[in-house]
């Protein structure tokens, strides 16, 4: 029983941490900023925006987010050895 709260409490730490993260990044409203090469994206809708035209999906990456799927992946794993056994 023990093993299934570990497990379960593993998966929805590692949620909580890669929702954090991406929270911690910056606004949601604002866009990416740019570098000093490259002009201001145009939004379609003037001012800020909670989806601008350039965001991308960098907050996806893996090495931002690794610590939170480690834990979930241990989760998983540890529900599926009681699912298992």
């Amino acid at each position: 029983m023990a093993v299934i709260l570990i497990g379960a409490l593993l998966i929805v730490a590692g949620i909580v941490y890669m929702a954090g993260a991406v929270l911690r990044r910056g606004k949601l409203s604002d866009p990416a900023p740019a570098a000093s090469d490259r002009p201001i994206p145009n939004l379609t809708t003037p001012g800020p925006t909670l989806e601008p035209r350039r965001r991308g999906l960098g907050f996806l990456g893996l090495s931002q987010n690794w610590p939170g799927l480690l834990m979930m992946g241990v989760g998983i794993i540890l529900l599926l050895l009681v699912a298992v056994l």
